[in-house]
């Protein structure tokens, strides 16, 4: 596990949730990604239904693209111009679950006085999803202090080192790293 010192000791620049959050970290951002997801794929809808100033929403469909999120796919309407709308690709795909992670913690903690507007149901049996750590031998994790962080292999040291050690070395990597699986409740 990674104590505190340990971990002011490392590179900052090398964190994944930074990386991620240079693509999908702004606001608007995920609302895209939730809204193509639930089938609004076209420039002027999702500027419609998100209510989004078109530059923006142009820079933020740009950053989703290059960023391997979205995907574009060219239509035409008649004799309308080609046009393009969007769609998740597997990355995209992949936030699913961190968008229903977020979307229950806002019910929890952020709630509107009527409920949760929207409740996600697993389609083979009706129950609510819910999303849950497990590791990789299947065990359920009941909070986060049951988690502990360690030093992965793209870890480095940061120049200067802040308290002197020596760089961490890289544990062996885990084959399965993304244990979050969606349970029902």
């Amino acid at each position: 596990m990674i104590t505190a010192m340990q971990w002011a000791d490392l590179d900052s620049s090398a964190c994944s949730v930074a990386r991620t959050l240079a693509v999908v970290g702004e606001r608007w951002s995920l609302l895209i990604v939730r809204d193509v997801f639930n089938g609004i794929r076209r420039f002027d809808d999702l500027q419609g239904h998100l209510g989004i100033a078109r530059n923006v929403l142009s820079m933020r469909l740009a950053t989703l693209t290059d960023g391997g999120i979205l995907t574009k796919v060219p239509y035409r309407e008649g004799r309308q111009r080609q046009r393009h709308e969007y769609e998740l690709t597997q990355a995209g795909r992949e936030l699913v679950p961190i968008m229903l992670t977020l979307m229950s913690w806002g019910d929890r903690h952020r709630p509107g006085g009527d409920g949760p507007p929207a409740q996600a149901t697993h389609d083979g049996c009706g129950k609510r999803v819910r999303m849950v750590p497990v590791c990789g031998a299947g065990h359920v994790l009941p909070s986060a202090e049951a988690i502990a962080l360690e030093p992965g292999p793209g870890a480095r040291t940061a120049e200067p080192p802040i308290s002197g050690e020596p760089s961490v070395p890289a544990p062996t990597p885990d084959p399965d790293p993304y244990g979050v699986q969606a349970s029902l409740v």
